[in-house]
């Protein structure tokens, strides 16, 4: 579903090195970031979001320089400040939609769990849950699909071309940048896709049982694609699966837990990262 190639590419160019040390620590700290740019385990994509939230944090510091407050004010009708003004709402839409999914996931993987104990109704349980991944899936696709359109190249022209300046809005676009990239990695994780394939959902599904080697779960890295598989497998009648099912959905809600605590706090960040420059440019 979502591309493997991301949308969102950081320029790998050194930042001026003469510049404000919070600028120059929020940009390390990008450098770091950038090196786990390849996260494909629940615990590192968790790992990266707390990143974020310490980015976020940095970010909140910056905002409340002076030359910051400068820079909104003399470039306010300039194209960059609108797009990091709409660039936060896109941020905050996204991670609100990856919220979502993982509340969304967990209160399934409870209600599957309960429903395995019971032995009832087992596949039209499975028929549901399956349902409900779709309407994970499709949303998704709609949050993927509209970061397509964002540019990652900078608008940023100053008259008066000071130095420190442009690099601090060459961070602030950076930090985006890597934000919506991260975001669109977490994404296709709970999409249930396998790292760098180009299949999704029920097509990945579908083919990992097919194959002879793989049976329910070898292979398949993804808590989200593992129970997707196992529930797959005992709708294929492998009814001795059920105990694998059982624990695949306890892995999963544990990584729906990390997920929608680290979330939540990064969302926290986003909102006052977005108010602080909306105060910025109302003052």
């Amino acid at each position: 579903m979502a591309p493997s190639k991301s949308n969102f590419h950081v320029r790998s160019n050194s930042l001026p090195s003469k510049s404000h040390p919070l600028i120059e620590e929020c940009n390390d700290h990008l450098i770091r970031l950038r090196g786990a740019s390849d996260a494909t385990s629940s615990s590192s994509i968790a790992h990266k979001l707390s990143g974020l939230e310490e980015l976020q944090l940095y970010v909140e510091k910056l905002l409340q320089l002076p030359l910051t407050q400068r820079a909104f004010v003399q470039g306010c009708q300039e194209k960059w400040v609108d797009e990091l003004v709409d660039g936060s709402l896109r941020l905050l839409d996204i991670c609100s939609t990856a919220k979502d999914a993982v509340l969304h996931t967990k209160e399934c993987a409870r209600e599957m769990q309960l429903i395995m104990r019971r032995k009832v109704n087992l596949e039209n349980e499975i028929k549901k849950y399956s349902a409900s991944r779709k309407v994970v899936k499709k949303a998704i696709q709609k949050a993927l699909g509209s970061l397509k359109g964002v540019e990652s190249k900078s608008s940023f022209s100053p008259s008066n071309k000071e130095s420190e300046i442009t690099t601090l809005v060459s961070v602030l676009r950076e930090v985006e940048a890597v934000t919506f990239a991260s975001f669109e990695t977490l994404l296709s994780f709970i999409s249930g896709q396998k790292a760098h394939s180009k299949l999704g959902g029920w097509s990945l599904v579908s083919k990992l049982v097919q194959s002879k080697r793989v049976g329910c779960d070898e292979e398949v890295v993804n808590e989200f694609a593992k129970v997707d598989v196992a529930l797959h497998c005992i709708m294929s009648q492998e009814k001795s699966k059920t105990g694998q099912a059982m624990r695949e959905l306890q892995n999963l809600e544990q990584c729906v837990q990390d997920f929608e605590e680290r979330l939540e706090c990064l969302f926290r960040r986003l909102i006052k990262t977005r108010v602080s420059i909306l105060n910025i440019l109302n003052d």
